[in-house]
């Protein structure tokens, strides 16, 4: 199967042109040698710049085009556009191609901040969707086909629905049903696929958002398809939306500067997964099964699989990411990934307060399972001593899904002031408060703090956790919207 792009790089480079253009290290020749050595020639090669013979991802007409249309075809949309920007670039790109000023978009509130970004950045107003959450895990799934009725009831006026399939914990709604929801209001459905692109290639995985109809997905190829760090996709298919509309907001939001190295991946990525996806998957699978039914035989440590489906937000998932909750262990997620780091070599994909996320891919074997089956049964044996009335005392805390006072562009661009972080409680936000990964806001511009969230946040950051946002990196202090007092 042709590699255009990447066929068309090696052709160039192999011409080898006298080069008076930028990048300015001329095939590494203007660098430090260090850093060359490492990197290697071939790298370097192509890193190239959007000169007339290598197209432009800008307008692309030449092999950049040819390579988006064969990947629209392997991820069965009918136009896909490569992002350099990641994911976070592709899903701003979504968002700000259906909603402007003033309009409406439905989103659930476990969004990741990409999304809240592009809100603030369109002025859109959002309407929040709340996902359905799971106390026995301590985190959110995701939305469920009657508050998507709901909400398009209530709100038939939408620009678009915003859809998170699967989350990052692999769970996916009945995006069907929902897809065919939001259409009857001929509304278009955007989805959050960043930790799905392999699902569209096997089908033992949840349907991709192609396959269930929606009209727009931003999927990482880059996360779990085998493309280098910030390789992203936007496949768009339907007439809902415009492809001339989506190719100038991306445009606007992409560098000039556009990464030739970033792009050849995305080209070779998609060829591998057209042509070995489906047969390596299937390993995949199976080694996650295995590797999950051995996990839940360690004492104090559970990895869940398709005994907690309903018919709701956890209509189906994804086996290959497997949530491995430690809450028994009495310990946090945090805990248990810095002694995995330090104990066994080991870096997980997340941790929370209760549970580490691992993910399985193409690139793992049965001997990297077995080490984190070696790791995680050692981690038992340390930290399993609790006695079994100890253990009905533990309770999963998840965040409140705040009340939003002013629209977030509103909040974000308001007259502010900063105070306190612990006397904030009843004051609107004006910044992000998250925790990353995942990075879903607890707190987003224009909502209102509460307590319980406050003691969350605190939680969190005496466990040791990522807790991030604030323009003060201390977490003491929030900017806030300013109070005006009457004047007397």
């Amino acid at each position: 199967m042709r590699t255009p792009l990447f066929n068309g790089l090696l052709k160039h480079t192999q011409s080898s042109p006298v080069q008076f253009h930028i990048p300015g290290h001329k095939h590494g020749e203007g660098m430090d040698p260090e850093f060359k050595q490492f990197i290697g020639p071939n790298a370097l090669s192509i890193d190239l710049i959007n000169i007339a013979p290598l197209d432009d991802l800008h307008h692309p007409h030449g092999m950049i085009k040819e390579a988006q249309d064969l990947a629209a075809e392997a991820f069965g949309a009918d136009h896909t556009f490569f992002s350099v920007q990641g994911t976070s670039g592709a899903i701003m790109t979504m968002i700000m191609s259906v909603c402007g000023p003033g309009e409406k978009i439905l989103v659930p509130r476990n969004v990741h901040k990409s999304i809240m970004s592009a809100i603030i950045f369109a002025g859109a107003t959002p309407i929040f969707i709340h996902p359905e959450l799971d106390e026995e895990l301590g985190i959110s799934h995701g939305i469920t086909t009657d508050s998507v009725e709901r909400a398009l009831r209530t709100h038939p006026d939408a620009k678009g629905l915003v859809v998170i399939n699967p989350t990052y914990f692999g769970i996916s709604a009945n995006l069907e049903d929902i897809v065919r929801i939001s259409h009857s209001y001929d509304i278009p459905v955007l989805v959050d696929e960043a930790h799905g692109v392999h699902i569209h290639f096997n089908e033992n995985l949840p349907p991709s958002a192609m396959q269930a109809g929606a009209d727009m997905a931003a999927t990482s190829v880059h996360k779990l398809g085998g493309s280098l760090t910030q390789s992203s996709v936007l496949n768009l298919q339907g007439d809902r939306v415009s492809y001339l509309r989506v190719q100038s907001i991306i445009s606007m939001l992409t560098t000039t500067s556009t990464s030739y190295i970033l792009l050849a991946s995305l080209d070779t990525a998609r060829r591998h997964l057209a042509m070995e996806g489906h047969d390596q998957l299937e390993d995949v699978i199976k080694l996650a099964d295995d590797t999950r039914k051995k996990i839940n035989s360690i004492p104090g440590i559970t990895c869940p699989g398709k005994e907690i489906l309903d018919e709701k937000a956890i209509f189906d998932l994804d086996p290959t990411k497997l949530i491995i909750s430690i809450k028994e262990l009495n310990i946090s997620g945090y805990e248990v990934e810095k002694w995995l780091r330090n104990h066994a070599n080991i870096e997980v994909e997340l941790s929370d307060l209760y549970n580490i996320l691992c993910i399985v891919t193409m690139g793992d074997s049965r001997e990297t399972m077995d080490k984190l089956i070696k790791g995680l049964s050692d981690l038992s044996e340390v930290f399993y001593y609790l006695r079994e009335e100890q253990l009905s005392t533990i309770r999963v805390q998840v965040p409140n899904i705040p009340i939003l006072a002013m629209s977030p562009r509103e909040a974000f661009y308001a007259e502010t002031e900063v105070i306190k972080l612990d006397q904030s409680a009843g004051r609107i936000s004006a910044e992000f408060i998250m925790i990353y990964p995942p990075g879903i806001p607890i707190f987003i511009p224009g909502e209102i703090i509460e307590q319980e969230n406050l003691d969350y946040i605190f939680k969190n950051m005496a466990a040791g956790l990522p807790v991030q946002g604030p323009e003060d990196h201390t977490l003491t202090r929030i900017r806030v919207i300013r109070e005006r007092k009457a004047i007397i």
